[in-house]
C-alpha cells in the first residue's frame, strides 16, 4: 500500500496527531501515556508560548487511509541566532514498526527543513530542553520514568538506517534507598544546615510554595544558561509553566535553601505516577485522576524532575543538603529509590556525583544528528 502523508492543519487533524501514538501503543507497559489534556495544549500554537519565534511542521503518514506514524519539525530561531547555527529539530516521531514508514516521515521533514535554509538535523528535541529529549536506546527492562521518553525499542533502529548517528546521549541514575551513603555527606549536611546566613526550607502544602515558583524559574534560568538546548523562559513562560505544574506538585519533594531573602538552591522531586498515569490512559476525568492521586500515594520512586544551585553558591554542599532531604522524605514516604531525572553524559560533575553516590544507570536515551548539506 502506497504511504501518503498529510500536514496537520485543522483541529481534527491535531487530534489525530495527538492520540495517534495510542492506536498503536495501548496496552504496552513500556509506554506511559501523555497527560492529554497537558498534551492538547502543548501543541496548540494558540496555548503554547513556545511557538513563537519558531517554525514548525506536523505530519501524519496514512496506509490505505489508516494513521501509521507521525512527526514534527521544528526550527528555533532564537537559538540559532545566539548560537550561530543552522539546525532544524525532529521530534514527537511515532509510528508502526515499517521502515518505509519511518523514512517517508523523516524525509518530509528533512526536505522541509532544507528548504528554509538549515544545514543540520537533530532529534528527538522539541522547542528546548525542558520538553521530553532523546529517544531511549537503553533501559526497556525498567519501569517508566515519567518526563522521559518511553518509545518502542524498535525505533531507534529506525532512524539509524537512515544515515542518523549520535548527537548527545543523557542518562537517567537510580538511587535505591538502601544503599548507605559515605559518612562525609551526613558530615557536609550539618556542617551547611547550621550556617546562620542560610534559611533551609521544606514544606507541608502547596500554599507555602506558591510565592518561591517564580523566583525558582528565574534561578533555573541563570543557573542553565550553557545548558545544551536550553533557552531561557520570559515572564510569561514562567508563569504558564507554574499554573501547569502547580496543582501536581508534593511539597513533601520540594526543598529550597535561600539567603538574604533569595533563592539559592532548590530541588522538586515528584513521585514516579507512571502507573497512575498508566491506568487513567492519559484522562483527568471521568475517573483517571483518581488513579493519579492514588499513585501519587503509593509510588515507590520518586524523581528528581528540577533542581539548581545559584553559580555563586556552588560547591558549597548545598547540593548535599536538597539531596539528602530529598532521600530522607522518600525513606519516609515508603519508598524504595530516588530517580534522577535525565543527566546530559557530559555533565561530568553530575555523573561523578552519581557514582560516589552508588547510583546505578538504569536508562540511556539518545539525541541524533545528521548533515542536511
Amino acid at each position: 500500500m502506497a504511504i501518503t502523508l498529510k500536514e496537520v492543519q485543522t483541529k481534527n487533524d491535531r487530534k489525530e496527531f495527538i492520540y495517534f501514538p495510542e492506536k498503536i501503543r495501548k496496552g504496552d507497559s513500556t509506554w506511559l501515556p501523555p497527560i492529554y489534556m497537558d498534551e492538547k495544549s502543548f501543541f496548540d500554537p494558540q496555548k503554547n508560548l513556545s511557538f513563537r519565534n519558531a517554525e514548525y511542521m506536523q505530519v501524519i503518514a496514512y496506509k490505505d487511509s489508516i494513521a501509521v506514524g507521525r512527526i514534527m519539525g521544528i526550527i528555533k530561531h532564537e537559538h540559532n541566532q545566539t548560537f550561530n547555527l543552522k539546525n532544524a529539530r525532529f521530534g514527537y516521531l511515532e509510528c508502526i514498526n515499517d521502515q518505509e514508514v519511518a523514512t517517508a516521515l523523516v524525509e518530509y521533514i528533512e526536505k522541509w527543513a532544507k528548504r528554509k535554509g538549515m544545514n543540520k538535523i537533530i532529534g528527538p528535541f522539541g522547542f528546548s530542553d525542558r520538553d521530553i529529549q532523546g529517544m531511549l536506546i537503553e533501559g526497556f527492562e525498567y519501569e517508566p520514568v515519567i518526563d522521559s521518553a518511553t518509545n518502542p525499542a524498535y525505533l531507534p533502529k529506525l532512524v539509524e538506517s537512515q544515515g542518523y548517528y549520535k548527537e548527545l546521549d543523557c542518562v537517567i541514575y537510580r538511587f535505591p534507598l538502601t544503599t548507605e551513603l559515605p559518612a562525609i555527606y551526613q558530615k557536609i549536611y550539618e556542617r551547611v544546615t547550621s550556617k546562620k546566613d542560610f534559611k533551609f526550607m521544606e514544606f507541608t502544602s502547596r500554599k507555602q510554595l506558591r510565592p518561591l515558583i517564580i523566583p525558582v524559574l528565574q534561578l533555573v534560568n541563570e543557573s542553565f544558561k550553557d545548558i545544551y538546548g536550553f533557552i531561557p523562559m520570559d515572564d510569561k513562560e514562567m508563569f504558564e509553566l507554574a499554573k501547569r505544574y502547580m496543582p501536581i506538585l508534593d511539597p513533601r519533594f520540594v526543598k529550597v535553601a535561600m539567603k538574604d531573602n533569595e533563592i539559592v538552591a532548590f530541588m522538586v522531586s515528584m513521585p514516579n505516577i507512571y502507573k497512575g498515569i498508566q491506568k487513567a490512559n492519559g484522562r483527568l476525568f471521568p475517573f483517571g485522576i483518581f488513579h493519579i492521586l492514588r499513585a501519587m500515594k503509593t509510588a515507590k520512586s520518586t524523581s528528581l524532575m528540577l533542581g539548581a544551585v545559584k553559580p555563586a553558591y556552588q560547591k558549597q554542599g548545598l547540593d548535599i543538603f536538597i539531596t539528602l532531604t530529598t532521600i530522607n522524605s522518600a525513606k519516609k514516604a515508603g519508598m524504595t529509590s530516588v530517580d534522577t531525572h535525565v543527566v546530559m553524559e557530559n555533565n561530568n560533575d553530575m555523573m561523578a556525583e552519581m557514582k560516589r553516590y552508588g547510583a546505578l544507570l538504569i536508562k540511556r536515551f539518545r539525541v541524533y544528528q545528521k548533515s542536511l548539506i
